[in-house]
């Protein structure tokens, strides 16, 4: 029998006051969207992990607007908070509150995070030509 994730506690929604630390690790991305950060703060649908009342990661699901499902627009942990299982805790919390199956795009070279999302059940459904301003990017999904 599959063991059901527990939620992380470190992991809770995005607060207004969060926003300043969001819109900063932003920047860590190959490919942030300001505008779709604002509409997700505006809406409430970012998650954030905090560690020492810091905010260290956040994920910005968005619901599909013309079938059932999330996509992932952003996912993101500050370097020096990797390898603590903050992004793991991000995406399990989403896939947790996900209506249908849970998409994402993903650079090809970024091994972790595609170990991470195989560990998780994603598997790769196809290809964004220069989705990145260094390549293709790769789709997953998650039933």
């Amino acid at each position: 029998m599959a063991r059901e994730p527990r939620p992380d506690p470190r992991v809770r929604a995005a607060r207004p006051a969060d926003a300043d630390a969001i819109r900063a690790l932003q920047s860590v991305l190959r490919r942030p969207s300001p505008e779709l950060l604002e509409y997700g703060l505006a809406v409430g649908t970012a998650l954030v992990s905090v560690a020492d009342g810091r905010i260290v990661g956040y994920v910005l699901p968005v619901d599909a607007p013309t079938r059932p499902g999330t996509h992932l627009a952003e996912l993101v942990v500050t370097p020096e908070r990797r390898r603590e299982g903050r992004a793991r805790g991000l995406l399990e919390a989403v896939i947790a509150d996900a209506d249908g199956p849970v998409t994402l795009q993903t650079h090809p070279q970024n091994e972790p995070a595609l170990a991470l999302y195989d560990d998780l059940g994603f598997a790769v459904v196809g290809r964004r030509t220069d989705a990145y301003p260094d390549g293709d990017a790769l789709v997953l999904r998650l039933e």
